[in-house]
Parts: C-alpha cells; sequence; structure tokens
C-alpha cells in the first residue's frame, strides 16, 4: 500500500509507565491482532491502518523536545507523523479521539510553532526585533486560547496575512490543533515558553490542565 505524504511527526504521545508495562501490554495486544499497533491506535479508530514503522527514528521534533524534559531518556514514547494531505479540521479532530488517553496516564505533546517563517528569518545575523505581524498573530493566538476559542485557530487562513506571514507551510502550527482537541474545558492555559527568535520563529510552549 503506497503511502501518504507525511510532515515532520511532531505529536509525541509519552506513556507514563514503565517499559515492561509498555512491552507487556503491546505483547498482550499482538495475542488479539496479528499485527502490533500503537496503544493510540484504537482510541483513533481511524479508516487507514496504521504503519507501525521503527525505521525512521525520533524526528528532531520529538527528540528536542524530550532531550530536555526527560534527560534520562527513561519514559516509552509513540510518535504519530502529521497528514499533510489533510485538512486543519482533520488534526482538531484526531487530537480529539485522543483526550481518552489523558485518563490512563499518558502525557501527549505538540512540537512546533505558532510562528514560523525561515524565509523572514535573521540567518546569522544579530538579534532582531521580532516583526509586528509575528506579534500580532502570536497575541491573538494567545487571545483564542485563553478564550477557548478553537474554531478560527483551526480556520486560521482566516486570520488574514499575519496568519499567513506566520504559518506559510502548516507543519509547525498544525501540532496545536491536536492539543488544543484534547483541551477540556476546565483546563487552564499556562504560559510556560514566550518570546520570538530572530524575528520570525515564535518559541511559546503553553500547557492545558
Amino acid at each position: 500500500m503506497p503511502r501518504k505524504p507525511l510532515l515532520h511527526p511532531h505529536l509525541v504521545i509519552g506513556l507514563a509507565q514503565p517499559a515492561e508495562q509498555l512491552v507487556v501490554e503491546l505483547l498482550r495486544r499482538a495475542d488479539a491482532h496479528p499485527v502490533p499497533v500503537p496503544p493510540a491506535a484504537e482510541v483513533l479508530d481511524l479508516a487507514d491502518p496504521i504503519l507501525d514503522d521503527e525505521s525512521w527514528g525520533l524526528d528532531h521534533g520529538t527528540w528536542s523536545v524530550l532531550a530536555h524534559v526527560f534527560p534520562d531518556a527513561d519514559i516509552p514514547v509513540v510518535q504519530l507523523s502529521v497528514d499533510e494531505t489533510q485538512p486543519p479540521s482533520f488534526h482538531y479532530e484526531l487530537g480529539g479521539k485522543l483526550a481518552p488517553l489523558r485518563d490512563e496516564g499518558v502525557l501527549v505533546i505538540g512540537s512546533g510553532n505558532l510562528v514560523h517563517n525561515l524565509h523572514a528569518y535573521s540567518w546569522g545575523r544579530r538579534p532582531v526585533e521580532p516583526f509586528e505581524w509575528a506579534v500580532r498573530f502570536e497575541t491573538e493566538v494567545r487571545r483564542l486560547l485563553e478564550g477557548h476559542e478553537h474554531g478560527p485557530l483551526v480556520d486560521y487562513e482566516s486570520l488574514g496575512p499575519d496568519a499567513l506571514l506566520s504559518i506559510p507551510t502548516p507543519d509547525h502550527y498544525l501540532p496545536l490543533l491536536y492539543v488544543a482537541g484534547i483541551r477540556r474545558n476546565s483546563d487552564p492555559l499556562t504560559i510556560l515558553v514566550d518570546g520570538i527568535d530572530l524575528g520570525s520563529v515564535s518559541m511559546t510552549a503553553v500547557r492545558f490542565g
């Protein structure tokens, strides 16, 4: 079966249980299924099969984050690829399907950038002030997140030129839609990291719950 085009696999699922328990769980599942499947597969209930591929290794969007959060590399990790052929609403809804995993002690991380325009990035230059369009878009996204207004975040192209400049390609933005889809109405928003790097890459990180 031909593979679908995939963007960077920046959706990371970390399981808060010992690796040996995860192995036992996967073996148990393998007894019931001819091909072992990731723990998220049953929750997602996708029409297309999930390809279990260990040949790639962890993408930079995964290990660059986990290396700081879990420096001992002592948790099992399931990495999900982002399907570039699907509209933003697909990714938001898929995030909602992952929500029950939270009750099983699963940490879901969406690794990307609110603003990621490398064409405007100040490569090798002295530090520069953030572009006004980047600041405006980041501020608007934060306002929408604080107000639980996810609709405009999904339909981000409707947010105007600032959004189009901030998100020239969707791969670094789409992980936000997964974690927004997982978010519960009662989850508070915490800004963990704030700021824009060299003009046009937002390093803002948020936590729900």
